[in-house]
């Protein structure tokens, strides 16, 4: 009992110190487990409990490391230009067609993994079409939120998934493989809310506008033409997907081996490597640190046994005949709590102690991790969120303004991804 109680205080102190930003996320993710564990008079063996935990979640901090510089090679390159480009042409300056365009770019850049990349390569490639069609701006918004918190939420380099990764201290192919097929349904979900949305901007348009963009978008040429490093790139990227779906090797010895390629082929010159290593290192740095910290966290709650004795202590309100629903109900509630509270607060505090219950009944932490993860698109639209911020600048609106118009949308689909997930078999239900 006496465990159960101190695990509870440090996860509470945890949160507090984030929620309130008495603390970074970092500081605050060492500091609790330290502080708790001695007072329990685990203070001789911390130092094995955090190098413990260290060694669970290093192949998820290398995972994320080389993921983030080898897609911002690939945004420095601007792969998905040409993309860009010729959805806008094959729009033809119907509102559907552009929406849906829209949420095929987003898609695409969400995988970097970085919500304000994302979003500003959106806004400039699509907002001045909006503007000149008087499509709603807060449909770009509604809809770059949720291909965020789909692709980037999902994926193991996304930053939200790669916290529960490391926290429940999983193998990242294993995880993220059985979320490729829901990730897939939910994104074209997705891409049929765009065209709703866009069939409904119809009625705002202009024809005389929609035929002079029209006119301008069919005599349009590329600024450049593609040269043999975009095509290479794009092959190195559909290659690297491929076999990561594949499982053809490990996703840390993948994500290396291709940013190696990209850096070598795309920047030949040593100085010119270094200044894009130290420039992408600022986007990868933070989220690492994060990782190691979980992994001290975790190490320190789960070998001084407040983990197993805070679950013991939940699964006593729970009846034997629901255990088996537990990843539903993560996945439920993980929707207003990812809204609402932070992701560090969220995984670092709450789902281990679900994925510790979980396991009373024999359910793998790994659907633990993809059910929590499900909640990334109510978090996108949040006030935790902080890429919206740039988002909302960008399209010069307010927080509540937006929030009116895309919370039943994102609920929408989010309810469609846990449903997706069961449907496929990543979480379970049975």
């Amino acid at each position: 009992m006496m465990l159960s109680i101190l695990g509870f205080l440090t996860l509470g102190t945890f949160m507090l110190l984030v929620l309130r930003k008495y603390a970074t996320a970092f500081v605050a993710i060492m500091i609790t487990p330290i502080a708790f564990a001695v007072a329990a008079g685990f203070g001789a063996d911390i130092g094995d409990m955090m190098l413990s935990g260290l060694e669970t979640v290093a192949p998820t901090a290398i995972l994320l490391l080389f993921a983030v510089l080898y897609f911002g090679i690939m945004m420095d390159a601007r792969l998905f230009d040409p993309i860009a480009t010729l959805i806008i042409k094959l729009s033809k300056g119907d509102p559907a067609r552009i929406c849906v365009g829209t949420a095929v770019l987003a898609l695409l850049v969400a995988l970097d993994g970085d919500g304000t990349t994302s979003y500003m390569i959106i806004c400039s490639a699509f907002l001045p079409i909006y503007r000149r069609l008087n499509i709603n701006p807060l449909v770009i918004a509604a809809i770059a939120t949720m291909a965020l918190g789909t692709i980037s939420g999902t994926t193991p380099w996304g930053g939200a998934a790669t916290r529960g990764i490391s926290v429940l201290h999983l193998d990242a192919t294993d995880y993220f493989l059985h979320m490729i097929p829901p990730m897939v349904l939910t994104s074209a979900f997705i891409m049929g809310i765009a065209y709703v949305l866009g069939r409904r901007q119809r009625k705002r348009q202009d024809p005389a506008a929609v035929e002079e963009l029209t006119a301008e978008l069919a005599q349009r040429e590329p600024s450049h033409a593609p040269g043999w490093r975009l095509w290479f790139n794009a092959g190195l990227t559909v290659l690297l997907l491929v076999l990561l779906i594949m499982g053809a090797a490990p996703l840390e010895a993948l994500f290396m081996g291709a940013f190696v390629i990209a850096l070598i082929v795309n920047h030949p010159r040593l100085a010119e490597q270094g200044e894009v290593i130290r420039g992408h290192a600022a986007n990868a740095v933070p989220v690492v640190m994060l990782v190691l910290g979980a992994g001290i966290f975790t190490g320190i709650m789960t070998d001084t046994g407040m983990t197993e004795a805070m679950a013991t202590s939940l699964l006593a309100v729970v009846p034997e005949s629901l255990g088996h629903l537990i990843p539903l109900f993560t996945a439920l509630i993980g929707l207003p709590l990812s809204f609402f509270m932070s992701n560090d607060a969220y995984f670092f505090g709450v789902l281990p102690v679900l994925a510790e219950s979980a396991g009373q009944f024999g359910i793998a932490p790994t659907e633990i991790a993809r059910a929590g993860a499900i909640g990334q698109m109510m978090h996108s639209i949040g006030p935790a969120s902080a890429p919206l911020w740039v988002l909302l600048g960008l399209i010069k609106r307010e927080l509540g303004e937006f929030q009116r118009f895309a919370l039943l949308w994102v609920l929408l689909a989010s309810l469609a991804y846990i449903a997706f997930a069961v449907v496929t078999g990543a979480i379970s239900v049975a």
